[in-house]
């Protein structure tokens, strides 16, 4: 069983072997004399960090336009660090997942029955991803990843700080965000730079789980506070978003970085904490929310309309959205329509319901399947398996240290776990804002993998 699960994770590849007999490879490098003579290349890290701290601190307060660019920008500068690099790229199992889905939305491009709608959703896939091999690259350095998480998280509190005084002043509301039929119809859903409230709570499960994995990284007693301050605030301005699917995806954050503080401090406990500390804890959690949705009003009606069906408008609309997504999905069940949310919009209105217009499927999970049909969800949840087991490896292989770097990986998987969670029933994961953040904590993990000598094996 072991084995297979080693086969399956792609733990046993050895990628060295690879690079020694590809031709593709040998591109790596071509330029390393140009970039010996290089005055500017000296400082190359720095400024691919720089580029992805441009790309993190401006988001939430620019045009996807001007993200575009920057994320261009960052493409650009990998391949131009690729071509001149003169030490062997770090290849991971995770970069072979990440190349074989992007393959596939390839693929999925060509046979799409609207290519150039397509196309445009490809070309954003693809810069995504290189901002993935860029931030895998450059973070692998314990002082440019503290920088690039510390800017983030700074701006992130910039953006809960706004957000908490539109709770505390009001705001006008957008769009019709809640039920006009509910007791909450005129309740404040803040938004904060972000322009929507399930977007913000999205934005925020990295800034929570990162600012989480900071308490224990940052040494010194000021950052400390400053690392609680920022889960207090975070953790409140999510809380005022009324987003149920940030809701979700803050237990699921929890559960995560609860999971892997146990076994991060399995060596320290004794037998009764090593079998009852998870459950007391999270049974503790269960209990409080359990009392404050009893005894907090909004809390619980806005609750409770996740168990209302159709009677929630909201509910109603995703429901209709996914009827239609089901009947997208059965024609196209192998390869997809391509990727995108142009590709998605049209063909959508072919299936649509009378005035249920919708720009996705409203499931992140169910939009991979309308684009990159099964074939590319099955390879998205196998990068998921294979990147939690290379967290959780690396991690534990951190711990024989004690090396409180590992908490950042802790933080990583939490934010993914969150952001499927909230993903489940909404899309803000595919606004650029959010898809930055994902595939930076993908890379977060990808970046440690060049400390996997000697990795413990899973049992």
């Amino acid at each position: 069983m072991n084995a297979a699960w080693q086969t399956f994770t792609l733990s046993n590849l050895r990628f060295d072997r690879w690079r020694g007999s590809s031709y593709l490879y040998k591109l790596v490098g071509w330029l390393r004399l140009w970039r010996e003579g290089s005055w500017l290349l000296q400082w190359a890290e720095p400024i691919g960090a720089l580029l992805i701290s441009l790309v993190i601190g401006l988001s939430p307060f620019v045009s996807t336009s001007l993200i575009g660019v920057l994320l261009i920008a960052c493409a650009g500068y990998w391949m131009l660090l690729t071509v001149s690099d003169d030490t062997p790229t770090a290849v991971t199992p995770i970069h072979v997942l990440v190349l074989l889905y992007w393959a596939i939305a390839t693929v999925a491009t060509a046979f799409s029955p609207v290519k150039s709608a397509a196309f445009s959703g490809w070309e954003k896939l693809t810069l995504y991803l290189l901002l993935f091999a860029l931030g895998s690259a450059i973070l692998r350095h314990q002082r440019l990843r503290s920088w690039i998480v510390g800017v983030y998280l700074h701006v992130a509190l910039l953006v809960s700080l706004y957000g908490i005084r539109q709770e505390r002043f009001g705001v006008e509301q957008l769009a019709t965000w809640n039920d006009p039929t509910s007791e909450l119809a005129g309740s404040t859903r803040v938004y904060s730079y972000l322009g929507n409230p399930n977007l913000l709570a999205g934005y925020l499960m990295s800034a929570i789980a990162l600012s989480l994995a900071a308490v224990f990284v940052w040494r010194r007693l000021l950052p400390r506070i400053l690392a609680v301050t920022m889960v207090l605030v975070n953790s409140a301005c999510l809380y005022y978003t009324d987003s149920r699917g940030g809701w979700m995806g803050m237990l699921a954050l929890l559960l995560t970085f609860g999971v892997l503080l146990r076994f991060w401090w399995d060596a320290y406990l004794n037998p009764f904490w090593r079998k009852w500390l998870l459950p007391l804890v999270f049974g503790t959690m269960a209990g409080v929310l359990l009392l404050g949705i009893a005894l907090v009003e909004p809390l619980r009606l806005r609750v409770m309309t996740i168990f209302a069906g159709r009677e929630d408008s909201s509910n109603n609309f995703r429901f209709n959205v996914w009827e239609a997504v089901f009947e997208m999905i059965g024609d196209r069940p192998i390869i997809g329509i391509g990727p995108g949310n142009d590709a998605f919009n049209k063909i959508y209105p072919l299936y649509m319901r009378p005035k249920y217009t919708a720009l996705s499927a409203y499931s992140i999970f169910l939009e991979i399947v309308v684009e990159t049909g099964f074939i590319g969800f099955a390879v998205f949840l196998w990068l998921i398996v294979v990147t939690y087991n290379q967290g959780v490896r690396l991690m534990l292989h951190l711990r024989q240290t004690m090396n409180r770097e590992a908490f950042w990986l802790v933080g990583a998987l939490a934010a993914m776990s969150g952001m499927l969670a909230q993903g489940l029933f909404d899309t803000v994961w595919y606004r650029p804002q959010i898809n930055v953040l994902w595939w930076l904590m993908v890379a977060i993990v990808a970046s440690f993998y060049y400390r996997r000598e000697n990795l413990p094996e899973r049992r």
